[in-house]
């Protein structure tokens, strides 16, 4: 009677029924088609509480990058002042141009770059003195200069190429892939965050799991900390010693068994178990992993000093360890998104990174490490090759800056199967629209997921009755910036 009641009310879920009826044989026949198909594990992970989300597990087929690091200049740098050399809109400075174009702002006359190019390497890529060191390893990276986005406003846009949906709630690139790959490291968290000062625009939704099970979502850590106490909140307990913590945590998971027995899966408590489990288990490796001064001298020297410095040292200590994706935010707010100033502020701006990311290149490859681990670089859109007007509540009327620009804009890879010393598609001649072989955001995530071993139209989730994936209906591998 009580079995009834319980099926009236609803609170069976489909699986449980399935292992009730028929001495739980109809379980096995579903475990044998969904195990056929590969996705026995997305299928039954709410049934089976005790295993652990983040285990490694196999892709699509074998990847050519096992972890990325993505580097975020939150705020839209600019590509026509660092990694999209246009000569013409040089000629043009302080002229109307020639074209039609629709910005979110008042603009005007062309606005030519205050930095001057070289061209780098054997492949002779022209980069921008803001970007001198990163430009010694312009023969290891593969830059898009035809990537191009839907708005020209940094939340859709954030959204757009964190979540690869603008308006609404999805899965972010790391959260889907420590759902794909799971994790190399059960000590820390697969998917981290790094962010000084405090969150993005779009805060956490950055790096949100949305429908995906919580474990997979993002960890933030504020960079401008230094202390293992502050970057980590709670890292250890003076007052109960770590065989006690396991005892209480015992106790505690056999309750939670008890209650997922009596009232079926819960994903939220399921979620909450493991960052319970996480916790604990962070405090044997966390400790080391963010303290940067265990690195030689000549290594600090290498990336240099400065907050920025810092986390992409710590960065690659993170993937080094195991961690399956690590997003490096420069700041907190938009610091790239110079309407006033650009010429002071990308240069300051690029001044506390440029040295690091090369140094970080560097690293990765004396380590063996960069063959297998995905470097990108670049921002959510990037800015106008003409200047921005006046306008009250916008600007500070200084004349000297750009507007947003998702029409046309720069992203490069490095590392992890990417084809180096190559410039794929491009903008027109000013610099304002993706005009060759235009690469869409989904079209990224199609191809950074096709690097880590994935078909994109294949790593999905089941919700509300639908099958969703990181690239939603769109996306194709831009397989030439795939090396053989």
């Amino acid at each position: 009677m009580q079995q009834n009641k319980r099926l009236e009310m609803g609170s069976l879920s489909r699986r449980s029924l399935l292992r009730r009826c028929g001495t739980g044989l109809a379980t096995f026949g579903l475990a044998g088609l969904l195990g056929d198909d590969g996705m026995l594990w997305s299928a039954l992970a709410d049934d089976r509480p005790n295993q652990n989300p983040l285990q490694p597990r196999a892709t699509h087929f074998p990847g050519k990058a096992k972890r990325v690091i993505h580097l975020f200049m939150n705020g839209g740098p600019s590509h026509v002042d660092t990694f999209d050399y246009k000569p013409e809109l040089q000629q043009r400075d302080g002229q109307k141009l020639p074209i039609s174009f629709q910005t979110e702002r008042k603009t005007g006359v062309a606005m030519a770059s205050p930095y001057r190019f070289r061209q780098y390497g054997e492949s002779g890529i022209h980069v921008s003195e803001l970007f001198k060191y990163t430009a010694q390893h312009m023969d290891d990276i593969a830059v898009i200069n035809s990537m191009h986005a839907d708005v020209p406003n940094h939340e859709p846009s954030l959204l757009l190429m964190n979540c690869g949906e603008s308006r609404l709630v999805r899965p972010s690139v790391g959260s889907w892939v420590t759902y794909g790959m799971g994790s190399e490291n059960q000590n820390l968290p697969g998917f981290i965050a790094l962010c000084p000062g405090g969150y993005p625009i779009k805060d956490t939704q950055n790096w949100q799991s949305a429908f995906l099970p919580g474990v997979f979502q993002g960890t933030h850590v504020d960079t401008k900390h230094q202390s293992i106490e502050q970057l980590v909140e709670n890292v250890t307990n003076a007052s109960v010693s770590r065989k006690q913590q396991r005892e209480q945590l015992d106790s505690l998971n056999q309750l939670n068994q008890i209650h997922l027995r009596e009232h079926g899966t819960d994903p939220a408590l399921e979620a909450r178990i493991q960052s319970y489990e996480l916790a604990f288990r962070m405090q044997m490796e966390a400790t080391d992993v963010f303290d940067v001064s265990q690195e030689p001298q000549h290594v600090l020297d290498a990336y240099g000093e400065g907050v920025n410095a810092r986390q992409i040292l710590i960065a690659r200590r993170l993937i080094e360890r195991g961690v399956r994706y690590v997003q490096v935010w420069h700041g907190q707010g938009q610091p790239w998104d110079n309407h006033d100033d650009l010429e002071v502020n990308h240069r300051r701006l690029a001044g506390q990174c440029d040295r690091a990311i090369g140094a970080l290149l560097t690293d990765l490859k004396q380590r063996g490490l960069l063959d297998e681990t995905l470097v990108i670089w670049g921002g959510e859109f990037g800015r106008t090759p003409v200047v921005e007007l006046p306008q009250p509540g916008a600007n500070a009327g200084k004349v000297n800056g750009r507007d947003h620009n998702h029409h046309g804009f720069t992203v490069w890879m490095a590392g992890g199967g990417v084809k180096g010393g190559a410039v794929f598609g491009s903008t027109d001649e000013f610099g304002f629209k993706a005009v060759e072989n235009p690469v869409h955001v989904h079209d990224l995530h199609a191809t950074m997921l096709y690097l880590l071993g994935f078909h994109h139209k294949q790593l999905t989730y089941r919700y509300a009755g639908r099958d969703f994936r990181l690239t939603d209906v769109s996306g194709n591998v831009v397989h030439e910036l795939i090396s053989a």
